[in-house]
């Protein structure tokens, strides 16, 4: 069993859609662990609505490409459909992250995916959820790539959000761990 980790993100009905997603990921594979829910600035959109973003964790013995073709299975049954311009507003957008410590090109997918490192949107709820982890390429811990990393123009604030009677994450809530940023 591979720790997993996928980014979810919306801006179309986003409570709803991450509600199903984190219902369908939880129906499949079990227990998740989740990250806090942050707003997010659209990065590269030109006239979009502001995303919703988090980061979940679950264990899987499943390939990458299996993983992979699951996630773009719940993709299109929200409405993405495979000839939609890169930067267009989306339902949902299940994005595999790390799957164990896999490094390179398996199954035609890229790991660990570049945007962990690229994007505040990805790395601050990675970094939350799994201070400790290492970055499966570099072997840094997600909370020191986090602290170092330089936000530019990408503006992110938690929000509060609820799932199945839990409180997954509240705007005035501090991050889950001590090397937050400010």
């Amino acid at each position: 069993m591979n720790l997993v980790t996928v980014s979810l993100g919306s801006n179309i009905d986003p409570i709803r859609h991450i509600h199903y997603c984190l219902d369908a990921l939880a129906n499949t594979f079990g227990p998740l662990q989740i990250s806090r829910v942050f707003e997010s600035e659209p990065v590269g959109f030109t006239d979009s609505r502001n995303f919703y973003n988090l980061v979940v964790a679950f264990y899987s013995d499943w390939s990458p490409g299996a993983l992979q073709a699951w996630g773009k299975r719940l993709e299109i049954q929200h409405g993405r459909h495979p000839g939609l311009t890169k930067f267009s507003p989306r339902a949902l957008d299940i994005d595999l992250l790390t799957v164990g410590d896999a490094c390179g090109v398996i199954d035609n997918i890229t790991l660990p995916r570049s945007e962990i490192t690229h994007n505040a949107f990805v790395l601050q709820p990675l970094a939350e959820l799994l201070p400790t982890e290492r970055h499966p390429r570099c072997g840094t811990p997600y909370a020191t790539l986090w602290a170092g990393f330089a936000l530019a123009d990408q503006r992110l604030w938690p929000v509060a959000f609820s799932w199945r009677d839990r409180q997954i994450s509240h705007p005035d809530a501090p991050p889950r761990f001590a090397a937050a940023r400010r």
